[in-house]
Parts: structure tokens; sequence; C-alpha cells
């Protein structure tokens, strides 16, 4: 066989992540490579934090990004926090929560499960009530924004009742963080998680998180070593410590930090407001044109994300094909349901770079192609004529 250079195809990703990548974030990622214990690259290591510090919101020292996806950071999280016997309260809406589930089984913890539908957010009554009969209860696991459904739940308060049960509250914003409000410090987050590749419009492989000081202090106190050597904190905060000298944990991924930092840039340039309210803004312009088209958005508008659309599959519409035919004919990503919502669903993401006129417009043009394909009844040409209509207002 024959071996060649790999060139992938130019999509435009609309599905529940990775987005599109900024060409300035590309550019940034091939620049030369240093070494992991260079000054200059240390240095880059200390903006990085502090931009983190600016998206998630926080002063909490121990914020850093981990060398490896939103799954490791969520492990990062649980094997830390978590020691063998301690009970968490996980709740549980959509796939991710089910995921925290499995990291606390697997830390010999005692999960004690809020369950909701899958679509509707976590709600704080059922919350408070398991706490309430759960005292022992160390933790409150949830995710802030569900990305198998589309569901945001209130984060800042699920964050205050835990802190009212003297619990750690762990949270999942690997599709909150840069798309929708995020306030770690104001909302007395205890720890919490993301991922490079969704709002950030990053590439894919790095996972920030951080932890406030009480979790920071039940981290140097635990009683059992951490179950993992690579995301025991106790290790890699001599890395990505503060003024002492830097302690060799792992080579970190020099080149995506670059291309991490570089993401953090442009987030700040256009200041955390006003990417919230860009997502926001297309989301609607996404919506109209949907509706127009007769395709109806699952979940209900009081905790629906902008940035992560879940749109229900008309009858007799193949949903699979209708994937194929935009990534096939217009190079278009968008995602399918996952778990319950498997064959029922698709997903549409508005992720950062992502979340653009230019974006809205294809996607919906795309599905009006791909629906009259499959002969779908609908008036041709209005998804697109809804979204321009509400761009001009």
């Amino acid at each position: 066989m024959t071996y060649s250079q790999f060139i992938p195809p130019r999509r435009t990703l609309m599905g529940p992540g990775p987005s599109d990548v900024s060409i300035r974030v590309l550019h940034a990622m091939a620049r030369p490579t240093i070494g992991h214990l260079d000054p200059e690259f240390i240095r880059l290591m200390d903006e990085i934090k502090t931009l983190l510090q600016y998206a998630f919101k926080t002063k909490n020292a121990l914020t850093l990004p981990v060398s490896a996806p939103g799954s490791a950071g969520m492990e990062t999280c649980f094997v830390n926090l978590i020691e063998p016997g301690e009970k968490v309260i996980v709740c549980v809406n959509g796939v991710f929560g089910r995921r925290m589930v499995e990291n606390v089984e697997r830390c010999g913890g005692i999960p004690i499960l809020v369950e909701n539908a899958w679509g509707s957010a976590v709600s704080l009554k059922s919350v408070e009530n398991v706490l309430n009969e759960h005292t022992d209860a160390v933790a409150l696991a949830f995710v802030h924004a569900e990305t198998s459904t589309g569901v945001v739940s209130d984060a800042k308060g699920l964050a205050a009742l835990a802190k009212n049960h003297d619990c750690l509250s762990i949270v999942d914003a690997v599709t909150s963080l840069g798309g929708i409000e995020l306030e770690v410090d104001a909302w007395g987050i205890d720890a919490i998680y993301s991922g490079t590749q969704k709002c950030l419009s990053a590439a894919p492989g790095i996972s920030p998180v951080s932890f406030s000081e009480k979790a920071a202090a039940k981290i140097q106190a635990r009683k059992h070593p951490v179950q993992s050597w690579f995301m025991d904190l106790n290790l890699v905060m001599g890395y990505w410590g503060g003024d002492a000298k830097r302690t060799y944990h792992h080579t970190a991924p020099v080149n995506a930090l670059y291309g991490l930092h570089e993401s953090l840039l442009l987030l700040k340039e256009e200041g955390l407001q006003s990417a919230w309210l860009r997502h926001s803004y297309h989301h609607e312009a996404l919506k109209a044109g949907l509706e127009a088209l007769g395709l109806e958005l699952t979940v209900d508008e009081c905790c629906r994300t902008p940035q992560l659309n879940a749109v229900r599959v008309p009858d007799g519409v193949d949903e699979a094909a209708i994937r194929a035919y935009l990534l096939n004919t217009f190079n278009i990503e968008i995602g399918a349901g996952l778990g319950a919502l498997a064959g029922k669903v698709w997903r549409i993401g508005l992720m950062g770079q992502s979340a653009c006129r230019e974006n809205v417009v294809l996607c919906l043009e795309a599905l009006d192609s791909a629906l009259s394909h499959q002969g779908y009844q609908h008036k041709a040409g209005a998804g697109v004529a809804a979204a321009e209509l509400y761009y001009s207002n």
C-alpha cells in the first residue's frame, strides 16, 4: 500500500463538537515546538492560567488545562475529590450525567442518583430532598449544559444547595464554557471541567479545570492515594504551580496549548458577555428558520441551550440519511441523538466560531434541500427567509 499526506476535507462543523476552529488558532498550533520546561513555555503556561480564570470567572489558584480531552477533565475532578466509601449525589438528565455516575463508581464511591427526564432541567426540589435524606454526602455532581439533550440546568441554584448542605459541587461545563453565562466564584462552584472543542473553538484534546480552595484542601487531605498517577493533582500542581521552580510531571502537548492560548485570546478580545450574546443571537435566527421549515426544537425554551439545539426528526424522515446528505452534498456535519434520543433528534451545534450568520443560513439551506430530497412537505426557502428576516430586524 502506498501512503501519502492526509488532506482532510473542509467541513462546516455544526454538530455537538468539535466546532469550527479559527484560522488564528490553526496558525498558532503550527508555530515551532519548544520544550515543555522552556522558560518561554512556562511564561505561556502562566498566561493560559490567567486567561482560563477569566473564562471561568474565577480567582481559583488551582486552574489549569489537563493534557487530555474533556472526559479526562471529568475524571480528574472525580478521582481527586472522591475517596472509597464516600457518597456523591449525581444528577442525571442525559448521557453525561450517567458518565458521572460511572466515575463515582470507579472511584469506589457510592452514587446517589437524582433522575430527571431527558430533555428537562435538573429539579432543584428533587435535589434538595435527596440532600436532606443523605446528610453524609460529600459532593453534588451535575451537568450545566447537557450535550446529549441541549438542556441547561440552574448551576447557580444547584451550587448553592451543595454549599448549604456542606457538599462540594462538581460541575460539567464542557458545552457551557464560553457559550452561556457561567460564574464559578459568584456561584460558589467547587470543581468544574470543560473542553476546548466546543464554545472555545480550539482543537480537541485539552480539558480546562478549576478547583476552589475548599476542593484543593480536600485533595491535599486525602486518606487514600489518587487512583490515577497522571491525574493526581497533588503531583500536577508542581508543574502548573505558582512561583516555585516547576517540577517535571509530563510532556505537555505544547502545540495544542498554543492553540488553546490563541482561542482564549479571541474570547478575551470579544468579551465574555458579548460571546454569550452572540450564541443566543444566532440561536434565535436558527430557531426561526427551523420553525419555518416545520421543524421543532425538543427542549422547552426555559431550559434550552442556544449552543446545542436538539431538533425533533419528523415522522417518515430518515434521520441518518439527512445527516449523510448534509455531509456529502454541503460538507456540513450535524450530530445524531444519543442514548434515549438516538434516531429521534438531530443535534445542531452553534458553538464558538460556528455560531455565525453564514453557518445558520447554510445549515437551513442544506436542511431545506435534504428534506425536499426525501419528499418532506414544507415551503421551500422558508427557513432561510425566516432567518434573514430575523437578522434584518
